[in-house]
C-alpha cells in the first residue's frame, strides 16, 4: 500500500515535464487500475523518477524551442487555472491537438503556462472556450491580440446586439466580437486601448464597461438621461395643455421640437450606426418614424413617439438588468477578505493575493471564503448558496468546504485547496452565464424569423407609402401616415426578446437552488423528458454500502477477514471499500499478496502464500466450476433479502461469504413520488446488482420498473430500449461512472456537482446536492419555462397582428403602435420574471 501511494506521490507533485504519454498518465492508471503487483509498481516507480530527473532540466527548453523549431507559425501563450496533477497538463495537450489548425500545444504543469502553435491566427479564437470544456481555464498572457469581455447596458432586444457587432467588425482595431443580449456581455478581441472600444460602443448608443472597472459616473449618466426624458415629458404636456388655452400652435410646435430632439438624440444616433453598419434595427424603425411623422406636421404625434420608446427603452432595460442580477448576485456570496494564519499571527488579506495550502480561521457567522478543507475544529455549514440544501450539515476535521457558504457555529480553520478563480462558486457563476449565452431552439428558431420578418415588413411600409397615392387611393400624407404606422409595428422586439428572458429567468432560479443547467437547449429538453433513469449506487442509495453479515465455511472469521482485506485493499468500488473499512475497524493486519488482478464484473483474485485466492459474485465461481450447492442457495437467500454478497475462496474450495448491504437515500422516494406529480411517466432503476437486490430496492424505492445485473456498458442499451418504446430518457448518475449513459440519453444528469469537478463539466444539469431533493423542482421548472415561451411568443404575435388589422381602417395611431410594442414587450419581461420565485 505504501509503495503503490510513494508511486502516486511522486507522479503529482514532481515539478517537470509530465506531458509525456508514458508519464503524465501515471496518476491516472493508477487510480484506474490500483490492483498492481507491488513489486512491478516499485520498479517502475524508480524508472519515473530517473525520467523525471532527467527531464527536469530540459523541459523549459524543450517548450521555448517551440518558435524556434517552426518559424513559420504563429504562437500565443496562456496562463492555464484550475491544474493539480501533471495528467491534467496532458489532458489539455491532447484536447486542444484536435482543434483545427492547431499544429502543438506543450503545457507547463509547474509554471502553469501554456504555449500554442498554429498556422494561422483564427485558430486561436475556441481555445479558451474549448479549455472550459476541459474542467480548466486560460488567459492569454503576451499574445498578439487582446481578448476581453464587456458588460454592456441600454440593449433591449437582440437586434441591439447584432447592431454592436456590426458596427465594431468595421474597426480595422476588432478582430472579433460577439455581443449576447441575454447577459449582456461583449466578448471581443482588439489591438488598442479599452478606451477606444468604449467610445465606439457608447456611439451606438450604449454602454460598456469592463467588469470590475464599472465607474460611478456610469450611475450619474444614467441619471442625467432619466432627468431628460422627464423633462421631454414636461415639455410634450405644456405643449399640449397650451393647444387648449389660447397658446400659438407654433410655440406648442416648437416644444414638441425640443422634447423631440431631448428623447430623440439617442435613438437617431443610433439609427446612424447601424443604417452605416448595415442592421435594422428598433432605433432604425423608431427614428423614421418619429421623423417621417415630423415631415407631414404630426409634431406631437412624432415627439410621443420618441417619449414613449425612451420610456419604454428604460423600464425594458431595468427589468432585464433584474434577471441578469440574479447571477450576478451570486458573485457577492464569497466575502472579498479572508483571516490568514501566518505563523503565529492572523492578518486579513484580499482573496486574490490567498495561495493554495494557506491556512484561513473562519468565524462563527462568517462566509467562507475560498474551498479547503477543514483541519481544525468542527461546526455546521449552511451550503444553501452552493446545494441549495435547506439543512445545515456537519463538518469536522477532514471535511471539504465551499466558499460562499456559512459557518454557523463553531470557529474553523482550513486549508486553502482551490485559488479564488477555482473555487465552486467561481465554477458555477461561469457555467452559469455560458449556459445564458446558448441559444436554446426555440430562440434560435425566432431570431430567424425575425431576420426574415423585419426588412420584410420594412418594405411593405415603403410600398404602402408610395403605390396607393400613385394610382390615385387616397392621399399622400394619409398613406404615408399609415406607412409609418407599420414601420413602428414591423419592430419584433417583444417577439425576440420572449424566449431569452425567459430562459435567463429560469437558470437563475434553478442556480439559486443548488441546480446548474447548462443552456435553453437542455432546459427545453427537460421540459420533454416523459422517463427518468437512476443509477441505484450513490443516486438512489447512499453508495457507502457496510458489512452486515459474515458466513466463514473454514478457518475463523478473522482469517476470513484477513483474506478478504489483502484481496480487496486496493480497489476503488464502493463493496471493497465497505469490507476494507469494517476490517479496519476491527484491527485485522491483510497478508502478504502479490499479482492482483481484476476481473470484469466478477471479481479480484491476487496470490496469497503461494495460492491463488478470489473475492467476487456467483458468476466468478461458477465459473471456477466449484461443487458448493449449500452456499449457492445460502447466497440466493441473502440476496433475495438485497444484500449484495462477495465470495472469498480458491479454486478448489470456498472458505467463507461476506453480506453487504446499501441504505437508501431518505429523499430517494419521496423524491420520486414528485416526480411522477410532475409529470414524468416512467422512474427506472438501472443496477449491477442480482435481482433479489434490485427488485427489493425498486419496491423500497417506488421505481416503475427496474434493470438488474448490468454492466456498464448494458446500461446503455438500456438506455436505448426506452427511447425505441418512444420515451423522451433522462439519466441521472454521477457523471464519471456513468458517463456513456449519460451521454446516449436525451438529457444527462448527474448528482453531487459540489463534491467533483467532473460532474460539473460532463452533465447537461448538475445538482449541486448529494441527493435528488433538488430533481422534482427542475423538471417543474422546466415545464413551466416552456410554458411560459409560449405564452410569451403567441402574446407577442397576437399584439403585432392585432396592430396590423388596426392600421388600415384608421383606428390606430402612431402613439398607439409605438405603445402596444413597447408595452407588449414589457408584459412578456413580466411574465418572465415569474420563473425568478417559482416554487414548487
Amino acid at each position: 500500500m505504501s509503495i503503490l501511494n510513494q508511486e502516486k506521490t511522486s507522479c503529482c507533485s514532481s515539478s517537470p515535464k509530465e506531458s509525456d504519454d508514458e508519464e503524465s498518465g501515471c496518476c491516472n492508471s493508477l487510480s484506474n487500475e490500483p490492483l498492481k503487483d507491488i513489486e512491478n509498481a516499485s520498479k517502475e516507480n524508480n524508472k519515473k523518477q530517473e525520467k523525471t530527473s532527467c527531464c527536469n532540466n530540459n523541459e523549459q527548453q524543450t517548450i521555448d524551442t517551440i518558435v524556434n523549431s517552426t518559424p513559420s507559425l504563429e504562437t500565443n501563450v496562456y496562463r492555464v487555472h484550475g491544474m493539480d496533477c501533471a495528467a491534467c497538463a496532458l489532458t489539455i495537450e491532447k484536447g486542444l491537438s484536435k482543434l483545427k489548425n492547431i499544429t502543438e500545444v506543450k503545457v507547463n504543469f509547474s509554471t502553469a503556462k501554456m504555449q500554442v502553435a498554429a498556422s494561422n491566427a483564427d485558430a486561436f479564437i475556441p481555445i479558451e472556450t474549448e479549455i472550459q470544456k476541459l474542467g480548466y481555464s486560460a488567459e492569454p498572457l503576451n499574445n498578439k491580440g487582446n481578448i476581453k469581455t464587456y458588460d454592456i447596458e441600454g440593449m433591449d432586444c437582440s437586434s441591439c446586439a447584432k447592431s454592436i457587432e456590426n458596427h465594431l467588425n468595421t474597426l480595422p482595431v476588432v478582430k472579433s466580437v460577439t455581443v449576447n443580449f441575454s447577459t449582456g456581455k461583449m466578448k471581443i478581441e482588439h489591438i488598442g486601448s479599452v478606451e477606444d472600444i468604449i467610445s465606439e460602443v457608447s456611439k451606438i448608443g450604449y454602454n460598456a464597461s469592463l467588469p470590475l472597472n464599472k465607474q460611478s459616473t456610469q450611475k450619474a449618466k444614467n441619471k442625467s438621461g432619466n432627468a431628460l426624458v422627464i423633462l421631454s415629458g414636461g415639455l410634450i404636456a405644456l405643449g399640449f395643455i397650451g393647444s387648449f388655452s389660447g397658446i400659438p400652435p407654433l410655440v406648442s410646435s416648437i416644444l414638441y421640437a425640443i422634447a423631440m430632439i431631448i428623447s430623440g438624440y439617442k435613438p437617431v444616433k443610433s439609427a446612424y450606426y447601424s443604417i452605416k453598419s448595415r442592421s435594422l434595427d428598433m432605433n432604425v424603425l423608431m427614428s423614421a418614424a418619429a421623423i417621417g411623422a415630423a415631415l407631414i406636421g404630426e409634431w406631437l404625434e412624432g415627439a410621443t413617439v420618441v417619449w414613449l420608446f425612451a420610456i419604454g427603452n428604460y423600464l425594458q432595460t431595468k427589468s432585464i438588468e433584474r434577471t441578469r442580477d440574479s447571477i450576478r448576485n451570486l458573485m457577492d456570496l464569497a466575502p472579498p477578505e479572508a483571516w490568514v494564519k501566518v505563523g503565529s499571527d492572523i492578518i486579513k488579506k484580499s482573496v486574490e493575493e490567498i495561495n493554495i495550502n494557506d491556512m484561513i480561521i473562519v468565524k462563527p457567522g462568517d462566509k467562507i471564503p475560498l474551498d479547503g478543507e477543514v483541519i481544525v475544529g468542527a461546526s455546521t455549514v449552511n451550503q444553501a448558496p452552493i446545494t441549495g440544501e435547506s439543512i445545515p450539515v456537519d463538518k469536522t476535521i477532514g471535511d471539504f468546504v465551499y466558499s460562499g457558504t456559512i459557518n454557523e457555529h463553531g470557529s474553523l480553520e482550513i486549508r486553502v485547496t482551490k485559488l479564488v478563480e477555482d473555487t465552486t462558486i467561481s465554477k458555477i457563476i461561469n457555467l452559469v452565464e455560458e449556459a445564458q449565452e446558448q441559444k436554446a431552439p426555440t430562440e434560435a428558431f425566432v431570431d430567424k424569423f425575425a431576420k426574415v420578418y423585419t426588412p420584410i415588413v420594412f418594405i411593405l411600409a415603403l410600398v404602402i407609402m408610395v403605390l396607393p397615392p400613385l394610382f390615385g387611393f387616397g392621399t399622400w400624407g394619409n398613406w404615408f401616415y399609415k406607412g409609418l404606422e407599420l414601420l413602428v409595428v414591423a419592430c419584433p422586439c417583444a417577439l425576440v426578446i420572449s424566449t431569452p428572458v425567459a430562459i435567463v429567468s429560469a437558470i437563475g432560479n434553478a442556480a439559486k437552488n443548488g441546480v446548474l443547467i447548462k443552456g435553453g437547449t437542455f432546459l427545453e429538453k427537460a421540459g420533454a423528458i416523459t422517463a427518468i433513469a437512476f443509477d441505484k449506487t450513490g443516486t438512489l442509495t447512499e453508495g457507502k454500502p457496510k458489512v452486515s453479515e459474515i458466513k466463514t465455511l473454514k478457518g475463523s472469521e478473522n482469517e476470513l477477514l484477513s483474506i478478504a482485506l489483502t484481496l480487496e485493499e486496493y480497489s476503488t468500488h464502493p463493496i471493497a471499500k465497505s469490507i476494507v473499512e469494517f476490517a479496519n475497524k476491527k484491527g485485522i493486519e491483510p497478508k502478504n499478496g502479490e499479482y492482483f488482478k481484476n476481473i470484469v464484473g466478477k471479481g479480484v483474485q491476487a496470490t496469497i502464500e503461494d495460492k491463488i485466492f478470489y473475492a467476487g459474485n456467483l458468476k466468478l465461481f461458477e465459473e471456477l466450476d466449484i461443487s458448493f450447492a449449500e452456499v449457492k442457495k445460502y447466497v440466493q437467500d441473502v440476496q433475495s433479502e438485497g444484500k449484495t454478497v462477495v465470495i472469498i475462496g480458491t479454486e478448489k474450495e470456498i472458505i467463507g461469504v461476506i453480506a453487504v448491504s446499501d441504505t437508501i437515500r431518505k429523499t430517494s422516494a419521496s423524491a420520486l413520488n414528485a416526480l411522477k406529480q410532475s409529470g414524468v411517466k416512467e422512474t427506472v432503476m438501472l443496477t449491477g446488482d442480482n435481482e433479489g437486490t434490485a427488485k427489493l430496492i425498486a419496491s423500497e424505492t417506488n421505481v416503475h420498473r427496474y434493470f438488474a445485473e448490468l454492466l456498464p456498458e448494458d446500461k446503455v442499451d438500456a438506455i436505448k430500449k426506452l427511447q425505441n418504446e418512444g420515451l423522451h430518457v433522462a439519466m441521472v448518475g454521477d457523471g464519471i461512472n456513468d458517463a456513456p449513459a449519460l451521454a446516449t440519453a436525451d438529457l444527462g444528469i448527474a448528482m453531487g456537482g459540489a463534491g467533483t469537478d467532473t460532474a460539473m463539466e460532463t452533465a447537461d444539469i448538475v445538482l449541486m446536492a448529494d441527493n435528488l431533493d433538488k430533481l422534482p423542482h427542475t423538471m417543474k421548472l422546466s415545464r413551466k419555462a416552456l410554458t411560459v415561451i409560449k405564452q410569451n411568443i403567441w402574446f407577442s404575435i397576437i399584439i403585432k397582428v392585432a396592430a396590423l388589422v388596426l392600421i388600415f381602417p384608421g383606428w390606430l395611431t402612431l402613439w398607439m403602435a409605438v405603445l402596444s410594442d413597447t408595452g407588449a414587450a414589457l408584459i412578456v419581461i413580466l411574465n418572465s420574471f415569474r420563473l425568478l420565485n417559482f416554487k414548487e
